[in-house]
């Protein structure tokens, strides 16, 4: 199908910065293998308390300002799935790999999709550059349908009613082999729009609105 060529042409990394040859996921807790975006068809991979204060600080350099391709490898923890794609490329975003990106950050629960904002996969970029990470993003919450957000909103005071994630605009995260600590401070020197601290829950949020920090 088109979607699964789309994604087979893609799918190592072309990062300008770091040239990385082989994407690994350690430990038990990820998967062994990239995973298709079709369910049930793995593809083996040859790799194998909160304040609304408006945080302000110095602006770091900007990885993806080399102009080379932009390429992002994304575990979603729940689901068990993987994408390692290009999504920008020759001056402009891939439209079959944004939707692919689509699909892995999906609504879960209520397998609804909605159109990320690709400037958070910009976001999500430049932080694995920053923390010269090789190792694919672990996504613990991506887009949420209005009925989902409702109902985490209502187990946890940590939960935005009116949550960017809503948008397609917002990622909670971490990465294997990054401290949570770095992996904030990272965030928090792009300026880049939201960033939350959550390391109880061993995520940091990050999203495309305006500049503030919490946590």
């Amino acid at each position: 199908m088109p979607d699964e060529v789309a994604l087979s042409r893609r799918r190592l990394i072309k990062l300008g910065v770091a040239s990385v040859a082989a994407l690994l996921i350690p430990g038990a807790a990820l998967a062994d293998e990239w995973v298709r975006l079709t369910p049930g068809t793995p593809q083996r991979s040859h790799r194998a308390r909160r304040t609304n204060a408006v945080y302000h600080p110095p602006q770091a350099p900007v990885a993806r300002s080399t102009g080379y391709g932009r390429s992002l490898a994304v575990y979603n923890v729940h689901t068990g799935e993987s994408l390692n794609t290009t999504y920008w490329e020759g001056g402009e975003y891939i439209p079959g790999a944004l939707h692919e990106v689509n699909y892995l950050f999906r609504d879960f629960r209520a397998n609804e999709t909605r159109d990320i904002d690709p400037r958070l996969l910009d976001v999500l970029y430049d932080l694995r550059l920053l923390t010269e990470s090789a190792k694919p993003i672990n996504l613990v919450s991506g887009y949420r349908s209005y009925a989902t957000n409702a109902m985490l909103a209502a187990q946890s005071e940590g939960v935005a009613r009116h949550s960017m994630h809503i948008e397609g605009k917002a990622s909670d995260i971490h990465i294997p082999g990054v401290e949570l600590r770095d992996l904030h401070q990272a965030a928090l020197s792009l300026g880049a729009g939201g960033v939350g601290y959550y390391p109880q829950s061993n995520f940091v949020h990050v999203d495309t609105g305006r500049v503030r920090y919490w946590g």
